[in-house]
């Protein structure tokens, strides 16, 4: 993050994987995504965002119920944490500012993908979906391994994608989670 020289922005400006670099004060808690002036629609993503933007509240409640995050403030998986994994497979792809300091904007961290939010959906179920086989792959109990691999052999993201974000209407500003 850098203090941007553009009179009238609020000062603090991200530089986006692209490399344009744009205001926080331009990234409003609802966007899901922004046009660029490189041409590109880029995803946005922030800490106060539920995981159930990506996937239904059924998976969030078993998610936040097993997996134990590293050490740090939060006590239970949040959508920090699954941003802090799709930086990790999309490190140049990928831009955050921590923002907290900015009373503001209403959000602490703020993520910027150089795709479109929904190719980042994608990512984020794919990268969901080998968390749970780590963990599957864990227990004791071939069968539950064996049935797990079978299920996701029939699973399409794409389609699960497609599917979800229309069942969750993001057009619309009365979305709400299933």
């Amino acid at each position: 993050m850098t203090e941007s020289g553009v009179p009238g922005n609020g000062g603090q400006s991200m530089e986006l994987p692209c490399g344009e670099e744009r205001s926080i004060h331009e990234l409003d808690m609802g966007l899901r995504e922004i046009d660029c002036r490189c041409g590109e629609t880029h995803a946005v993503v922030m800490d106060m965002h539920p995981l159930s933007r990506f996937v239904p509240e059924f998976l969030v409640e078993i998610l936040t119920e097993t997996v134990e995050p590293a050490e740090d403030d939060r006590e239970e998986f949040t959508t920090a944490h699954l941003m802090a994994i799709v930086m990790e497979e999309f490190p140049e792809e990928m831009a955050v500012a921590d923002v907290a300091e900015d009373g503001a904007v209403g959000y602490a961290l703020v993520w910027v993908a150089d795709f479109d939010s929904r190719r980042l959906h994608e990512i984020v179920v794919e990268l969901l979906v080998e968390l749970m086989e780590h963990a599957v792959s864990h227990a004791e109990d071939d069968a539950v391994m064996d049935q797990f691999e079978q299920e996701m052999l029939e699973f399409d993201v794409s389609e699960f994608v497609e599917q979800y974000r229309a069942q969750r209407d993001f057009e619309s500003e009365h979305d709400t989670p299933i």
